[in-house]
């Protein structure tokens, strides 16, 4: 009998998107709908598990935590890039490491709907009518403003057709990117530095990784026009969160559309929450039945393999 881990399933979701029935009697499921920051407190919660089953990032598995849990030997994690466990030590370890397929769109959907937000203060209106206000602030459109991508892979394409679509004026900037390849996807390649000053709406859509954490420092901050507005649906470590909350405190921006934070879940007294310039999602750009259905069918599939020692998807250092 393995005793397997699910964590952070914070909607209790997930013994509902799979069939963990079918190993019934071969495994004992313990589901964690809360989230342990201390990593003394979380090896204490793990040390007894074989299985782990972890979603995305939001516990991470350092060198440290993981040789700290002397019975682990399969580490599943939704998606097949995560930054936040040392691929390397586990493998010393004896650790098998597997991760999941995915969908590459919900996140660029939620982009957009933080962009319409902000354009439109719709949180501001929604609450606002529930207080019996009718009508209190005035939006800008979208046509014609200029959408700035930080990123243009899948999920930066993807918003860059999106922009396309509402008539913007759609740039972009990668360490890798040229003009070419930009305007093969509809867009302008820019220096990052003009991409700042110039848009209406910076976007990013870059992996977190030594060269992109803290790509968005202060002077990149300074650079935004006071009319404009910054969305993060990426990595919360990618912008300099202090900064930004020194420029949207000191009202040098419009303010700011964020899914993800440096530490997460945040706490009510956060300052990006406290802030009457931001529209916050908890890290839910991924968070989508169909998304969650291929995690946990693939979870389960992992786990299956494992134990019957079929191959699994390796995730590589």
């Amino acid at each position: 009998m393995l005793n397997v881990a699910i964590l952070d399933d914070y909607q209790d979701i997930s013994l509902e998107m799979a069939d963990w029935g079918i190993l019934s009697g071969k495994i004992e499921i313990t589901v964690f709908n809360d989230h342990i920051h201390d990593q003394e407190l979380l090896i204490e919660r793990l040390r007894k598990f074989q299985v782990i089953c972890a979603m995305r990032e939001r516990t991470p598995f350092p060198k440290e935590v993981l040789d700290s849990l002397p019975n682990l030997k399969l580490l599943v994690t939704t998606g097949m890039r995560n930054a936040s466990i040392d691929i390397e030590a586990a493998d010393k370890l004896g650790i098998t490491v597997s991760g999941t397929e995915g969908l590459p769109y919900p996140t660029a959907e939620l982009t957009w709907a933080l962009i319409l937000a902000l354009a439109r203060n719709i949180t501001l209106e929604h609450k606002s009518v529930k207080e019996g206000v009718w009508q209190k602030t005035v939006g800008i459109g979208l046509q014609g403003k200029t959408l700035g991508i930080i990123g243009l892979g899948n999920l930066g394409s993807q918003v860059a057709s999106y922009g396309n679509a509402f008539g913007m004026n759609v740039t972009a900037w990668s360490q890798n990117l040229t003009s070419s390849i930009a305007k093969s996807k509809g867009v302008r390649y820019v220096p990052l530095e003009t991409l700042m000053s110039e848009s209406d709406f910076v976007t990013i859509h870059t992996v977190l990784s030594s060269r992109t954490r803290g790509l968005i420092d202060s002077s990149k901050l300074n650079l935004m026009k006071e009319t404009s507005y910054l969305i993060n649906t990426s990595r919360g470590p990618i912008v300099d969160e202090e900064a930004l909350i020194k420029i949207l405190g000191e009202n040098r921006i419009a303010g700011a559309g964020l899914d993800v934070f440096d530490l997460e879940p945040l706490g009510n007294d956060h300052p990006l929450i406290l802030s009457d310039r931001t529209v916050i999602t908890p890290h839910i750009g991924y968070v989508t039945r169909e998304t969650y259905k291929i995690f946990f069918e693939q979870s389960l599939e992992c786990v299956s393999k494992f134990m019957s020692g079929a191959p699994v998807r390796i995730i590589n250092s």
